[in-house]
């Protein structure tokens, strides 16, 4: 069988999915993901890590994902795909780009759920003894997680309508109960119930920023900041399953992104008030529990929104869990297309509309994550930081489009030209930001995806037209740990801040100016695969795709 066959028969599985999501769905998508375990931990960590100043955090990591939003609100009004995360790259910058990124994206995707089911048996270690002891979920725990795993493969395994019945009802009940929280706990802090702190918090424990701005800017990928306003992605990855694309897509991204501001700031402005300052002895680095916001309902004595929280904790993070589980069975759908994983991969259940074989994949390896990263914390510390990598690549993949003349005028946003330059310039910062110990933790990571590449690119015979288009990724991978092992986030600290971050901020527009040439010129050496992805109608989803074809022709 030829490339070009393998690749139609490939894409043509995009007839069987079923564009069944409306804003409403798409928008419960978004803050399904959004509200999951990051409302119940983050605040927490946030606050351990940065002091009062988490609230700074908060604000930036939100005009960062805003902006990213924005990016792919563009991307998905142009080519709404499912899997179109790790399908933009492929179509900018070919191959070795869309595999870098399709891996780093995929490990983070995969993460998820077992994340989610982590954080539920953590919670419920406060009423059931021996899931969680010493930081980390015990043998029984971890089968416990495993089981709740196994729940959100079942309710995505027979089709994307039940998935969005289910998935609207969950998040109507999880947007009560955080702002139940926010509301309860901010009066507790103000009328100083059962010695919480209130305002007078936001100087105690040794000030606003205890341990530096510095240190409030590293909590944006490491505390779980990232993480939580992530899930606005999950939109993009089930764009090809959308009504009305080009409405839908942004409109949803935007009501997400906002939504998520607001929130997270109310709920980490709720923990610090309410933390009784008697828990301050030795700063914000020594508050520790394990449920967080419920510990705190019982020591303010609101036993019965304790209960609350102990029931949702089991609702919040299943809803984003279920989300994940049928944005990554995308992804693997779209890294398959791009045969970066095998062909069997990209295979749609005609009857249901899902690709099962995916969700099978990601369960199975949901399950290795757990047994060497066993707590919430410790999954996020790795894989928030790949999140905030796998941003960059929108900035370039839309400015590649544009300039190439994919990008219609009527699907295209207004300031760009500002928004996408940004975009990329600060999610290297996020990056850089994180201390070099953890940064250190995802080499391994990117690097077994790059050996990846490698072995494909041999088998497939590659041609240096797919390999020229994604070096300024590996040099952008190469400055960002190079800058963090000599600066100051736990570097050698020969650049100290806040000069480090200017200089990478220097750095990463010179990269942008390289990504975005690389890409318009893969993209303008390829007129057929420009003429393919401006003839399909948005409006009417993928459709059949042939594009991989016209990359493989030119390549050759």
């Amino acid at each position: 069988m030829t490339s070009t066959t393998v690749q139609e028969t490939a894409t043509d599985e995009d007839r069987h999915l079923k564009q069944r999501l409306g804003y409403w769905s798409l928008v419960a998508t978004g803050i399904g993901s959004v509200i999951g375990s990051g409302w119940l931990f983050s605040a927490m960590y946030a606050a351990q890590t940065a002091g009062p100043a988490a609230l700074v955090a908060w604000v930036i990591g939100g005009a960062v994902m805003l902006a990213v939003a924005l990016v792919f609100a563009e991307l998905g009004m142009v080519r709404p795909e499912s899997g179109g995360l790790v399908r933009y790259p492929l179509y900018s910058n070919g191959r070795f780009a869309a595999s870098i990124v399709g891996w780093s994206m995929w490990v983070t995707y995969v993460a998820n759920p077992p994340t989610e089911a982590s954080g539920v048996v953590q919670y419920a270690s406060s009423y059931l003894p021996g899931l969680f002891e010493h930081g980390s979920l015990t043998p029984t725990g971890i089968l416990c997680a495993i089981g709740l795993m196994a729940v959100f493969v079942v309710v995505n395994f027979f089709g994307v309508q039940l998935f969005a019945r289910s998935n609207n009802i969950v998040t109507a009940v999880k947007i009560c109960i955080p702002t139940l929280t926010i509301v309860l706990l901010l009066i507790s802090g103000f009328t100083h119930t059962r010695g919480a702190g209130g305002p007078a918090n936001l100087a105690a424990g040794g000030g606003f920023a205890p341990y530096g701005f510095g240190a409030a800017l590293g909590t944006i990928a490491t505390a779980g900041m990232v993480f939580a306003y992530t899930g606005f992605r999950n939109i993009i990855e089930l764009s090809g399953e959308a009504k009305d694309p080009r409405r839908t897509i942004p409109a949803s991204l935007i009501t997400t992104i906002i939504g998520a501001i607001v929130l997270y700031l109310l709920l980490q402005i709720a923990f610090v008030f309410a933390v009784p300052q008697h828990l301050l002895g030795k700063g914000w680095s020594g508050i520790d529990f394990d449920s967080p916001f419920a510990q705190l309902a019982m020591l303010l004595g609101m036993t019965w929104l304790y209960w609350i929280l102990i029931a949702d904790s089991m609702v919040s993070p299943s809803g984003s869990g279920i989300v994940f589980t049928a944005s990554n069975a995308r992804n693997v759908f779209g890294l398959a297309k791009n045969r970066f994983f095998p062909q069997w991969l990209a295979k749609v259940h005609q009857g249901s509309g899902v690709p099962r074989r995916a969700l099978l994949l990601n369960f199975l390896v949901g399950i290795v994550f757990l047994l060497p990263l066993p707590s919430w914390h410790a999954i996020i510390g790795v894989t928030g930081t790949l999140i905030a990598f796998t941003f960059s690549i929108g900035s370039v993949s839309l400015v590649a489009f544009r300039r190439s003349g994919v990008s219609p005028r009527g699907a295209r946003l207004p300031g760009m030209r500002v928004i996408a330059p940004f975009a990329f310039v600060v999610s290297a910062l996020v990056v850089y930001w994180v201390p070099w110990s953890q940064l250190v933790l995802t080499m391994p990571i990117v690097g077994v995806g790059l050996i990846l590449y490698a072995v494909s690119a041999i088998v497939q015979r590659h041609g240096v037209g797919e390999i020229v288009g994604g070096i300024w990724l590996v040099v952008y991978l190469v400055v960002v740990y190079g800058m963090s092992a000599i600066g100051g986030f736990g570097g050698l600290g020969l650049l100290r801040a806040p000069w480090d971050s200017i200089v990478l901020a220097v750095l990463a527009a010179g990269l942008y100016v390289w990504g975005t040439r690389s890409g318009t010129a893969y993209l303008r050496g390829r007129p057929a695969l420009v003429a393919h992805l401006r003839g399909g109608d948005a409006e009417e989803g993928p459709g059949p795709d042939l594009a991989e074809a016209a990359v493989a022709d030119a390549a050759r």
